[in-house]
This record gives structure tokens, C-alpha cells and sequence, in this order.
């Protein structure tokens, strides 16, 4: 079970009351990705494609198979009395046997005329449209047999699975008191590991009669989130972020549906593009970050969010773990080598984060730097360096060189290290020596308001370590862009770094590991972008943010795109950010109608006689017209559409989830 027995312990204010077994019981259809299941309804295609006709043309169409059906009426009537008289006058048939006739061919007439004219002329479209609702305020319409049927089963049990396992008192313990939706899903998730493993099932009955609902809690003791504003389906693990419009570009069974995310879709990660303002952080960054922390608190995720300190990414109240460097009323310092246990792959997460694009040919001399000293100094120390440590070993300074090779001599280690070091050592003083390039980018990090916050000898504040992804752990870095922007850029290329290594790296996947990087452009590298597509197979995803793909290197620009597999155009986008948008969805073959002008040749005398009198008065000539309809291949979406048609508020996104199922673009509103 994910959490122990805790007793003696008070457990926590209750959550907020609502109807769990209305919640639960809630119908959630299976459906296509990105679409928000509670609650769906499916579209009826013909209804979808009546519902395209004008009122207008609509209304005109049933009037007139009205009238031409009347007509068509009466005068099947009269056909069926002529015929029903002819019967009559039959020696053998009786007065009954004519009325029946006449009856019969009555029927068939109003048959053939509802059936004909009815579909002609759309008649249960019209009544769908407007006869039923006047009729729904005046009378009660009789509910679907499927509603019905579900309504005479009853309420649905939400802990029917515990009565059956044989923990029905803590069934009964639960249903005497309120319970959340984070409630519910996290104490299910442990009930899934008393089923596992059944010689726990005494623990978590003793667990749930002492605490209740607070039972299995989150190590942080939280039971929900402050300020909680987004639309969640815990059962699901999807957080609704808009609607899909209902537009005939969109797919449709996604018109006018739900829009919404979940670790299917975030596993494949999502890129999404869009100038400042546009609404990423407020209305995907932030959402997304808060489904992340519930389901944290429900046990089945961990969140890492990296923003600056002014992005609106959720309170710190949110997190456990709260990481702003520069801040001196922080509680947690940053772990530079992600407490790997390879000395080499630390240090070489640690130089590519150090090292600027520019200077990316320098990285592999950069790498062998940093390894040459990083190991030594931890076999010497059985620890990492610090920032001012790891200054003075590049730089070459004597005392420092000096005190490593006494370390290592004093604890045998000196002979597999010595190579390392002396090779180090020819390197002083070299004008392509990358040691001293690495000193100037860590002096970035050596400053008096970084003081304790990358301390590894146990002295500052305790550092937060990447290996940690296989807790529910809940993570705010605050970036000082303002004050350091440089430093800024290394530390969030350094975190996002040290989440993918982790993340692929670790032994137990069944939580989400979650990423939401609100400005990924300094973040991204060829390493880290190929990181990001080994993460699918790791149970984890990213969402970057970028303002404009410009921001990137021209030759990461298109392995990124090949990286993710969620894709999300904001309004205001270039449109060379636009055309790879274009490029990555594609074409579609779409039916297109070309109307073509001719001047009329036609005729003899008399017609050209009066289409050269028609001239002279109209000033027009006489003109055939030839209709021509054909298939072609079209962008799904242009550059030109992405750059300016987009309305304000609005998002275009194609999805694609873990198993390789794809959803091709779709326009959505964000605002609701």
C-alpha cells in the first residue's frame, strides 16, 4: 500500500461535500482523444449534417413538400375512393369490406406521402429544431429507455469493490462522511494495492476507521488544492481546457465537445507556440499544472512546473517543494548533479546546461572538463563539488589541485584518477582551454544571492534531487529571469535536463512524471529533445511553451517537431512559425466547385439578333455557365490562417496519444 498506517494522527478539515455516487455513477462514454468524457454526448451524423441547412432554406423546404404532399394527398384519396367504389359494386363484397378498402388505401396514401415528402422536405429536422423544444415548456417529453433504465437501477455504490474485498466497515466508515474527488481516487488507488496484495487489507481497514476520508493521505497531509479553479475528472485523469468548435474543419465527433488532456495525450508531450498574451500559461500552463498536483494528491503523478518567479503557474501553497533561487526566504536549494550516481553523466548534464547555443561546438571538450574533475573530486570527498569548488578545480588554481590529489592519495584513489588530473593539468593556460570557459559560466552561479542554494556539503538549504520522480511529489522552480536572466537560462536547461534523465532512468513508472516548462526555448537542446521522445515508453511528458520558434535554433527547429506528438498553434504566430505548424499536419483532400464564365455562341440568327439587342441596352453580354467538381489535396491549415485567422481566445491542436493513435488538427476555444 502506497502509504502507511497512521495512528493517533488528526486527520485533516475535511473536503468540501458534493454528490460523490452522482460523480461517480456520471456517464463517461469511451471516446476519441481529447475529448472530455464526463458527460459526452455523441453526435448524430445525419442530425450534424441537417443541421448545416439554413433556417431559412430549412423552413421554405418543408413548406413546399407540405403543399406538394396535400395535393399528392388529395388526390391519392380520390384515387382510393374511385377504387374502393369499383370494389363496392362487386356482387360478392359487403359494405364492411368497401369501408375497409377505402381505410386501407387511405393509410397507404398518407405512408407514402409522409415518407416521401417527409424526408424531401426534412420534416423531423424541422420538428427537432423547433416543434420539440416548444413542446418540451409546455408538456413533459419521456426520457431516452438508456436514462431511464439507469435511473431505475439506482445510485451508483462508490465503494461497492471495498464490500465485495471484504473491507465493508471501511466502506461503511466512508460513506458517514464526506468525501472529495482526490478523496476517492487516492484511496482507490490504494485499494487496487490491497487487491495486489491481499495480507494488507487488515492496515488499510485500521487506516480508514481511524482517519476516514484523510485516510492513505499524501505525505503533505493535503487533501486538495487552494484557489482549485480548473474543471477535472479525477476517475479519468483529464483536465477540460475548452470546447471544440463546431466547424467543418474539426472532426466530428469533437464539434462542440470538450476539449481536455490526460496522461495518454502529455505522454507524447505537447509543443505549443504563441506571442506573449495569447493565454499559454493561463489557459494550458496553469490547468495543466494544477491537473498535475491533483493527481499528485491522488497518488497516480508527480509534478515538476519551471516558470519564472512572476509566472502565474498556481500559489506555492500548490507545491511541496518550492525552488526559486535568488530568493533567500526559499526553503529548498537545487541538487546541480541531480544526485546521480554516475559521476561522468552528471557531469555532463552539468555542461550542457552551462554552455550557451552559441558555443555548442565546445561541448563534447566541455564534457571531458568537467568529468575530469567532477570524478576525482567525488572519489576523493564521496561527494559532488560546489559551485565555488568546481570554479577553482577548472580554473586550475593550485591549492585546490593541491588538496584533491592529497584527498585521493589518502584514500587509495589516486592512480585511477591521475591520468584525469594531469591531463587537466597541460590544459592550464591553453587558449582553447574549455576549463576556463566553464569557470566564467559557473562565476554566473557564484553569487552572494545564490548563497546556499547549490550547496553539497550539507551546509545551506537541503537540495532538491531529480531522482525523487518516483514520489508524488509536487515541484515549483521559480527562475530569477529579472535579476540573473543568464543564470536563469542555464538552471532551466539544467532541471529540464536532469527530469528527462530521471525520468527515463527510473525503476518504478507507474506514476506520471509530469513536466510544464512555461518559456522552453532556453531549456531546449539536441539532447534534451531527444530525451523528450524517449519518454513516451517511460510514462512521462512534458508540455513546452515558447513564444516563437525563432527563439530556437534553426537546426532544432524541426527535431522538436518530430519530438512531441502534441502540437498547439496559438493566435498572433508567425507565419515561418505558422508553416511548420502547416507542414507537420499535412494535406486532406477536400471537394472543391469551379464555376466557369464563357460568352454564348449558340443559336441562329434570331438568337444572336437578341443577345446583340440585349447588349446594346444592357451593356452585358449573354454568358453560359459550366459547373466543374473535383477533388484536391489542401493544407489543413495555412500559414496565412494560422498567422490571421485565428480568433482571439482560440487554439488549433492535433493530438496523438501513447499507442499512436492520432487526432488531426482541431480548432478550439480555450474561453469555455
Amino acid at each position: 500500500m502506497p502509504q502507511q498506517v497512521v495512528r493517533g494522527l488528526p486527520a485533516p478539515s475535511a473536503a468540501p461535500s458534493f454528490d460523490l455516487a452522482a460523480w461517480v455513477g456520471a456517464p463517461r462514454p469511451e471516446t476519441g482523444p481529447g475529448i472530455f468524457r464526463q458527460g459526452y454526448r455523441r453526435i448524430d451524423p445525419e442530425r450534424a449534417e441537417a443541421a448545416k441547412v439554413p433556417v431559412g432554406a430549412l423552413l421554405l423546404r418543408a413548406a413546399l413538400n407540405a403543399v406538394v404532399g396535400w395535393f399528392a394527398y388529395v388526390y391519392g384519396v380520390e384515387l382510393g375512393n374511385y377504387l374502393a367504389t369499383l370494389v363496392g359494386l362487386l356482387p360478392s363484397t359487403s359494405q364492411s369490406v368497401a369501408t375497409f378498402v377505402v381505410l386501407a388505401l387511405n393509410a397507404l396514401v398518407v405512408a407514402l406521402v409522409v415518407t416521401v415528402f417527409g424526408r424531401m422536405g426534412r420534416w423531423p429536422e424541422v420538428w427537432r429544431r423547433f416543434a420539440a423544444p416548444l413542446l418540451a415548456r409546455t408538456v413533459t417529453i419521456e426520457e431516452p429507455a438508456e436514462q431511464t433504465a439507469a435511473d431505475a437501477a439506482g445510485p451508483v455504490d462508490p465503494w461497492e469493490l471495498l464490500r465485495r474485498g471484504g473491507a465493508g466497515a471501511a466502506a461503511g466508515r466512508l460513506d458517514a462522511e464526506p468525501v472529495s474527488d482526490v478523496d476517492y481516487v487516492r484511496i482507490q488507488r490504494a485499494w487496487e494495492a490491497v487487491a495486489a496484495d491481499p495480507e494488507i487489507l487488515p492496515a488499510f481497514v485500521d487506516q480508514v476507521d481511524a482517519r476516514g476520508a484523510a485516510a492513505c493521505a499524501h505525505p503533505s497531509e493535503a487533501r486538495d488544492l487552494p484557489a482549485r479553479s480548473g474543471r477535472h475528472d479525477l476517475l479519468t485523469r483529464q483536465v477540460r481546457l475548452g470546447t471544440a468548435q463546431d466547424v467543418p474543419k474539426n472532426a466530428l465527433d469533437h464539434r462542440a465537445a470538450g476539449f481536455a488532456l490526460d496522461p495518454a495525450l502529455l505522454g507524447t508531450s505537447l509543443l505549443a507556440v504563441g506571442p506573449a498574451g495569447t493565454g499559454k500559461t493561463a489557459r494550458l500552463g496553469r490547468p495543466v499544472a494544477e491537473a498535475l498536483c491533483l493527481q499528485a494528491l491522488a497518488g497516480t503523478a508527480c509534478a515538476v512546473v519551471i516558470g519564472s518567479a512572476d509566472a502565474d503557474l498556481g500559489p506555492d501553497t500548490w507545491y511541496d517543494v518550492v525552488i526559486a533561487p535568488g530568493d533567500r526566504g526559499s526553503a529548498y536549494g537545487l541538487d546541480l548533479y541531480g544526485a546521480a550516481q554516475d559521476p561522468d553523466e552528471a557531469a555532463a548534464r552539468l555542461a550542457d546546461a552551462l554552455l550557451p547555443d552559441e558555443l555548442a561546438p565546445r561541448t563534447e571538450s566541455a564534457r571531458t572538463a568537467l568529468q575530469q574533475v567532477v570524478g576525482p573530486f567525488r572519489a576523493a570527498f564521496r561527494r559532488y563539488p560546489g559551485v565555488r569548488e568546481l570554479r577553482a578545480l577548472l580554473s586550475g588554481e593550485p591549492d585546490a589541485l593541491e588538496a584533491l590529489v592529497k584527498a585521493l592519495r589518502a584514500t587509495g584513489e589516486l592512480d585511477a584518477y591521475e591520468r584525469d588530473l594531469q591531463h587537466r593539468d597541460r590544459q592550464r593556460g591553453r587558449a582553447d582551454d574549455p576549463g576556463v570557459l566553464l569557470a566564467d559560466r559557473l562565476a554566473l552561479l557564484d553569487r552572494p544571492a545564490f548563497t546556499g542554494c547549490f550547496a553539497t556539503d550539507g551546509e545551506g538549504k537541503p537540495p532538491f534531487a531529480m531522482r525523487a520522480l518516483d514520489h508524488p511529489l509536487r515541484v515549483l522552480v521559480k527562475l530569477p529571469e529579472r535579476s540573473h536572466p543568464e543564470a536563469a537560462r542555464m538552471l532551466s536547461r539544467l532541471v529540464v535536463g536532469q527530469f528527462v534523465q530521471a525520468s527515463a532512468a527510473r525503476t518504478d513508472r507507474s506514476l506520471f512524471a509530469g513536466l510544464v516548462v512555461d518559456d522552453a526555448s532556453p531549456a531546449l537542446d539536441l539532447n534534451t529533445i531527444r530525451g523528450v521522445q524517449r519518454m513516451r515508453g517511460a510514462n512521462a511528458g512534458a508540455v513546452l511553451l515558447l513564444r516563437t520558434l525563432v527563439d530556437l535554433p534553426e537546426a532544432l527547429r524541426a527535431p522538436l517537431f518530430g519530438a512531441v506528438g502534441c502540437r498547439m498553434a496559438f493566435p498572433g504566430i508567425a507565419p515561418w512559425d505558422g508553416r511548420l505548424f502547416s507542414e507537420a499536419w499535412g494535406t486532406h483532400v477536400v471537394r472543391e466547385t469551379a464555376v466557369t464564365h464563357a460568352p454564348d455562341t449558340s443559336g441562329g440568327a434570331l438568337r444572336k439578333a437578341a443577345r446583340i439587342g440585349r447588349k446594346a441596352l444592357s451593356g452585358t453580354t449573354a454568358q453560359t455557365e459550366s459547373v466543374t467538381t473535383r477533388e484536391v489535396e489542401r493544407l489543413r491549415w495555412s500559414p496565412s490562417d494560422l498567422a490571421h485567422a485565428l480568433p482571439a481566445g482560440h487554439a488549433v491542436v492535433s493530438l496523438t496519444t501513447v499507442t499512436g493513435e492520432q487526432v488531426p488538427p482541431l480548432l478550439v476555444d480555450l474561453r469555455g
